[in-house]
């Protein structure tokens, strides 16, 4: 995200990164930006002219964070932060009706610990990546977000969920036996406050989209048609701001 005033990395976090951040891989679309490129599993379509790209996610079957993902995802983010073209990035979902559903549990058992260290570090570099990011970020959030899902929305700048009752956001890692880590905790905080997060991720609560509006955890709820028109409107009021942040 665009760094404002009282948002910053926990500096604890910095302590458990693992290895720096700064992966390097060529992809398609050339050195001005105007073309899209993809991998596998993250589309990016950049709009020199605007100065805005749209990243999506396609994992199908629920966008699950894999390994592939995240390592794509990151690597991605890097390339449109180091073109000087793009000052903003909307992230959202090729597949309407999920954003992510979190964590890839494959990725976290049944392997061995070399693999769960790199999985975990990984997990961690997103965030790592998107938190402090210079660019402005909005979360076009037109499908269920719990766990992963939501950590990656509320690493945004602003949040836009579409308007249906099955579309939940959350930090539900309670429910599957599992103890946020502290800067999951510290980012569900920083945007709903103390109380509300304390109750939130002690019982696993998914919020829809009126709880998640009224709680804080999404800024705007849109129709399911106006997710990505409302995610540009809102970028265009961050393009109007000189920058770069």
């Amino acid at each position: 995200m665009a760094l404002a005033a009282g948002r910053r990395v926990p500096a604890r976090a910095l302590l458990y990164a693992g290895a720096r951040l700064g992966r390097t891989q060529v992809m398609g679309g050339g050195g001005d930006g105007a073309r899209r490129f993809a991998n596998h599993q993250v589309l990016v379509e950049p709009d020199a002219a605007t100065g805005v790209a749209v990243m999506k996610l396609r994992n199908p079957p629920v966008n699950s964070l894999s390994l592939e993902l995240l390592t794509e995802f990151v690597i991605s983010l890097e390339k449109l932060e180091n073109d000087k073209t793009f000052r903003g990035v909307i992230i959202t979902s090729d597949r309407p009706g999920i954003f992510s559903a979190g964590l890839d549990l494959t990725e976290m058992c049944g392997k061995n610990p070399a693999h769960y260290a790199e999985y975990w570090k990984a997990v961690q570099e997103l965030w790592l990546r998107l938190y402090p990011s210079n660019l402005v970020l909005v979360a076009a959030i037109n499908g269920a977000s719990p766990a992963g899902g939501c950590l990656m929305s509320l690493a945004c700048d602003y949040r836009i969920l579409a308007d249906n009752p099955k579309y939940v956001i959350g930090l539900n890692e309670t429910l599957l036996g599992i103890i946020a880590p502290f800067w999951f905790k510290d980012t569900l905080v920083n945007t709903i406050g103390h109380r509300a997060s304390e109750r939130a991720l002690q019982l696993g609560l998914l919020f829809p989209p009126a709880e998640a509006l009224q709680v804080g955890m999404v800024d705007q709820v849109v129709p399911e048609d106006q997710v990505q028109s409302t995610a540009l409107s809102v970028m265009s009021q961050w393009m109007a701001i000189p920058g770069p942040f």
